[in-house]
């Protein structure tokens, strides 16, 4: 990731991460609801995704950078850090369950946040899961379907009734908010995107790393 952003400020060419859900509308949308203050002080986050693909070779080969966490574990990651507006993590607690090749196949992970806010994340290439993101607050909480490409978010009051019901806008493939993105970054003269600058990419990136660290993963490569 480094090398890759030094090239881009050393030639002044864009380099924009393709994490699609950094782009998508339902970005937004979350942001609004949680501003809004309908479910009062947001208190935890939770969010999964969870297929099984151990069948795919790149998937569950350390040469290729298998494991759940690099595949699959970056969405709820990413999920959560939306929601968290890059606050500062005070510490973090993992576990993992490493596949016969070596590579996580299912983890867990729960981040500590400075300002109070708890937020836990699971992903696995072993099984399926309800792939749902949720954020819990003081007076309710909302609930997003398929935090990979979210397609509806509940806004649910303290007894759990359905207050609001939101629906993501239609989408041709979903790839078009980051292309759109991309293109106005080039024509702007821009070396990043704006919904997902270079910062968050490197960011996100170390707490991978220093997850798998604390596993005691790494791939061939990197010996």
């Amino acid at each position: 990731t480094r090398a890759m952003l030094d090239a881009s400020r050393e030639t002044g060419m864009l380099c924009a991460e393709a994490i699609w859900t950094r782009y998508m509308p339902s970005r937004t949308m979350i942001d609004d609801i949680l501003a809004s203050g309908t479910i009062g002080e947001v208190t935890a986050i939770n969010a999964n995704l969870c297929y099984p693909t151990t069948a795919k070779a790149r998937i569950t080969d350390p040469a290729l950078a298998g494991g759940a966490l690099l595949d699959v574990g970056v969405y709820p990651i990413n999920f959560i850090d939306m929601i968290m507006h890059n606050a500062p993590i005070a510490r973090v607690e993992s576990s993992m369950r490493p596949y016969e090749t070596g590579v996580d196949a299912h983890n867990s992970m729960t981040f500590y946040y400075e300002n109070g806010v708890m937020a836990t994340a699971q992903s696995s290439i072993l099984c399926h899961s309800d792939r749902m993101g949720a954020v819990w607050g003081t007076d309710g909480y909302l609930t997003c379907e398929n935090i990979n490409n979210v397609a509806s978010i509940d806004v649910h009051d303290g007894n759990h009734q359905i207050k609001a019901h939101y629906d993501v806008p239609p989408q041709l493939t979903g790839y078009e908010y980051e292309v759109a993105a991309s293109a106005q970054a080039m024509l702007d003269g821009r070396r990043e995107c704006e919904a997902m600058p270079h910062a968050d990419t490197l960011r996100i990136m170390e707490l991978m790393d220093s997850l798998r660290a604390d596993w005691g993963l790494t791939y061939p490569f990197e010996a």
